[in-house]
């Protein structure tokens, strides 16, 4: 990574404004899961460490950019963290406004300040420079540790880094680190794995991922429209049909690269309790629909991960949030615990899924961005990246 970090900034005395990632589940007004707010725990106490005074920013959920709204408060984020650091988080009204300016100004170092939900602006996911400007106006220096967030170029994200020196914390310094042993001088051999329903929106990941690995997995929902592509008859299952040449394209450069379910668990309906059974893929039977890899290919996939020296996974293997349909992408995930492999976890549904499992603490990296790790896996440069400082 040729981006700065916080390490790089002489921090004493200063306000030092953070992007964090606290778009965390929420009931009651409680934080259900805090994983998010433990992994930029790092980056807030080497900041407090240093005699510098912190203030805190990040979205949540999706409100409508017109003013305050109760239930995408970020209030109930400042009371964990403020359990996690054992010291007192304040809460500021908004996120800009002369409110906001009082508040940050008068921090001592040490002090924690959590501003409002950023997208209470509607300039926030416009990237509009003026409120930018605003946000930047309240700190010395900006610190981004927002993974999750770095592949929008929002106001809080790559505006706010065109007016303070804007350097990385050490979870987005961490991503970038794994990710990008998937796709910069990768150990080989190297296995990739994509699931996920839709092969439309991974296009672009297959064909990058196919010139870099030795070998790519492909099972979930996509599987079946490179499944129809190779002439299966698929019945009832998921299967992109406007896709199904792009696929067949896809096959036909990857040559032996790509490896394909050789049966599944069937299901008569899309539902957690429809009747099952596993066969071959050539014998889905009319009616029913695919909804997991089966035996022979999970043992096929784990005996391409034994040798693997990088396993890079994204995307489940089934429809794994029902019990029935969920064994293929657990038992790749505990295959991937007791390889020998680099093990890196894209975000979303394979970092719950590593959780389900019981096997999340085995992976050498679990992201914390689902969309972010996709679009780096892509090769796209990421905005909230691209703005960080370049070190010299």
């Amino acid at each position: 990574m040729n981006k700065k970090t916080v390490r790089d900034l002489d921090l004493r005395g200063k306000r030092v404004l953070m992007r964090v990632d606290f778009n965390v589940p929420m009931a009651d007004g409680v934080v259900t899961d805090d994983k998010r707010i433990k992994a930029v725990l790092p980056t807030i106490q080497y900041v407090l460490d240093h005699d510098a005074s912190l203030i805190l920013m990040s979205h949540l959920g999706r409100p409508k950019g017109t003013g305050f709204e109760p239930e995408f408060s970020l209030k109930a984020a400042a009371v964990a963290l403020s359990r996690l650091l054992g010291k007192p988080v304040q809460m500021a009204p908004d996120c800009v406004g002369p409110e906001v300016e009082v508040l940050a100004k008068a921090l001592q170092p040490g002090e924690v300040l959590m501003l409002e939900n950023t997208r209470f602006h509607k300039g926030e996911e416009k990237n509009d420079l003026e409120l930018a400007k605003q946000m930047a106006d309240l700190g010395d220096v900006y610190v981004n540790d927002a993974f999750g967030s770095a592949h929008r170029a929002h106001a809080s994200t790559e505006g706010v880094a065109r007016f303070l020196p804007a350097v990385s914390g050490f979870l987005m310094e961490q991503e970038l680190e794994y990710l990008g042993r998937a796709t910069d001088n990768p150990a080989h051999p190297y296995v990739a794995i994509l699931g996920g329903a839709k092969i439309s929106d991974k296009i672009s990941v297959v064909e990058n991922m196919l010139s870099k690995c030795d070998t790519l997995i492909i099972g979930g929902g996509m599987a079946n429209t490179f499944l129809a592509a190779a002439g299966h008859n698929m019945q009832n299952s998921l299967v992109e049909t406007s896709s199904v040449a792009t696929a067949k394209a896809i096959m036909a450069k990857a040559g032996g690269k790509l490896m394909l379910p050789v049966d599944a668990v069937v299901a008569d309906k899309f539902d957690a309790e429809a009747a099952s059974q596993v066969v071959d893929i050539d014998k889905v039977p009319a009616g029913w629909r695919v909804l997991d890899i089966g035996p022979k290919s999970i043992a096929q996939f784990g005996e391409v991960l034994k040798t693997a020296k990088l396993v890079v996974w994204n995307g489940p293997m089934g429809v794994f949030e029902f019990p029935r349909f969920a064994e293929g992408t657990f038992a790749i995930a505990r295959l991937l615990a007791t390889t020998g492999a680099i093990t890196v976890i894209g975000g979303g549904d394979s970092a719950s899924a590593v959780k389900k499992a019981g096997v999340a603490k085995q992976m050498t990296h679990v992201s914390t961005g689902g969309g972010a790790s996709l679009e780096f896996l892509e090769g796209r440069a990421l905005p909230g990246v691209a703005a960080l400082n370049d070190k010299e």
